[in-house]
């Protein structure tokens, strides 16, 4: 799937607006989106196959951040049109307060 395709889709684009703040493990994502986790697992699947979005293992967590700088540079591109709306600049404020310590433990 190609990166435009990718970003298509308004909760795949908050997802990498969201990582180009810094990288998040999955309960800050689903903090932030009203969706499910097998369909934020699905997003996820989807960005990292466009070359969008890589991840880590950290301990118990797995941490999703932006792919590479090419990657960084077509998300701000895209977003630099959208960055300013409600929804764009509310996940800013959330993710910006949130740390995966305070996610559940599994």
């Amino acid at each position: 799937m190609n990166q435009l395709k990718a970003m298509g889709e308004a909760n795949r684009f908050r997802i990498c607006m969201m990582l180009l703040e810094k990288p998040l493990c999955v309960c800050q994502l689903l903090s932030g989106l009203d969706i499910a986790g097998g369909t934020l697992s699905n997003h996820l699947k989807i960005l990292k196959s466009a070359g969008l979005v890589e991840q880590r293992k950290d301990g118990k967590w797995i941490e999703y951040f932006i792919a590479d700088s090419r990657a960084e540079d077509f998300i701000r591109s895209a977003g630099s049109y959208l960055s300013d709306s409600a929804l764009i600049v509310e996940d800013r404020r959330r993710i910006s307060c949130s740390n995966r310590e305070s996610c559940s433990t599994i």
